[in-house]
């Protein structure tokens, strides 16, 4: 097999929204700050014999911990970056981002910008730059040369190393350098071979609301209509193994059909760590799919939850919305 090969950046944008990488003390504790790139300048300065391509930069208002991240922030970035390729002819973009949404953001922004013909690459930091034995300056710079290197259009995540895929990874680790991973999801589909116009990257998206109900033991449909009252356009139902719930649960199983004539999107995916969603295999799944449940397969949390923000977002027509959440769109199925 041939492998592809792809243009070396020549015009990098590099995108800061905060996050620890750029944090630096305050009265309560690390917080972001301006001025990275005057401190990323000097440290690749001092650097004579690094290669990576031309590089400039924007520092998105207002800086932000990524645990403050929101969709209406996800709108602003996916907008920066296609002014970045689209406007400012940049071939390239590098977002530095907190760690603790950065998987969230990067699944996002995998679904928000499908068509775009630039890599986005995604990378941060668990200790602030300048620090001791701080993984900043490494993630940034192997980022940076993975870039000048080549990468297929779409987005990437980079860290430590290596290059994972946004809608295929979670972060798994609250400390040391390997804070992501490749979750063995299973339960990929059919790829969707046609996307609609509404969903190429060049095209308005609309702010949208998607909850997230992870099922324990006992839940009622109480919690589940709370939800469902909330104004939620769409819910991501975390299920016990292949896709589990309380089938036996008469008015949890009310709910969720009065979910779907609500026009609420309703996706099912795993809690567990390997393998995905199987509506149709024990009758605890089945009669979700009964009352109008999506199978999310081996879809991650985060990028289902990215997904329905973008399909939500495009304006699309509902049943439209249905079907491709069960269609694999940049590798989320795959």
């Amino acid at each position: 097999m041939t492998s592809v090969s792809y243009p070396a950046a020549q015009r990098v944008m590099v995108l800061y929204t905060g996050g620890t990488i750029g944090m630096q003390a305050s009265a309560s504790g690390l917080a972001p700050a301006s001025g990275f790139e005057a401190r990323m300048r000097e440290q690749l300065t001092g650097q004579p014999g690094l290669s990576v391509p031309d590089w400039c930069f924007r520092e998105m208002a207002p800086l932000i911990d990524s645990a403050n991240m929101t969709p209406e922030y996800w709108l602003r970035l996916r907008d920066a970056v296609v002014e970045a390729v689209d406007v400012q002819q940049c071939d390239s973009v590098l977002v530095l981002h907190g760690t603790d949404t950065l998987a969230y953001s990067a699944a996002a922004m995998s679904f928000q910008l499908l068509g775009l013909p630039a890599p986005v690459v995604f990378t941060g930091s668990m200790l602030p730059a300048g620090v001791p034995d701080s993984d900043a300056w490494e993630n940034v710079c192997g980022a940076l040369v993975a870039l000048g290197q080549g990468l297929a259009p779409g987005v990437h995540l980079h860290f430590h190393g290596e290059m994972l895929s946004p809608t295929r990874c979670a972060k798994i680790r609250s400390f040391g350098r390997h804070p992501f991973a490749a979750l063995n999801r299973t339960g990929g589909v059919a790829k969707a071979q046609a996307l609609p116009a509404q969903l190429n990257y060049c095209q308005a998206r609309q702010l949208t609301t998607v909850g997230v109900l992870p099922l324990v033991p006992g839940i009622a449909a109480a919690q589940l209509d709370g939800m469902i009252d909330s104004g939620i356009q769409a819910l991501v139902l975390e299920c016990f193994g292949s896709g589990t719930g309380p089938s036996d649960n008469p008015a949890f199983l009310a709910s969720l059909q009065r979910a779907e004539k609500l026009g609420i999107v309703v996706v099912a995916v795993t809690q567990c760590h390997e393998g995905g969603v199987e509506l149709d295999v024990y009758e605890a799944g089945s009669r979700l799919r009964g009352v109008g449940v999506l199978s999310g397969g081996g879809m991650t949390r985060e990028a289902v939850f990215g997904k329905l923000h973008a399909l939500l977002g495009a304006g699309l027509e509902l049943a439209e919305v249905r079907r491709l959440v069960e269609l694999d769109l940049c590798g989320e199925l795959s």
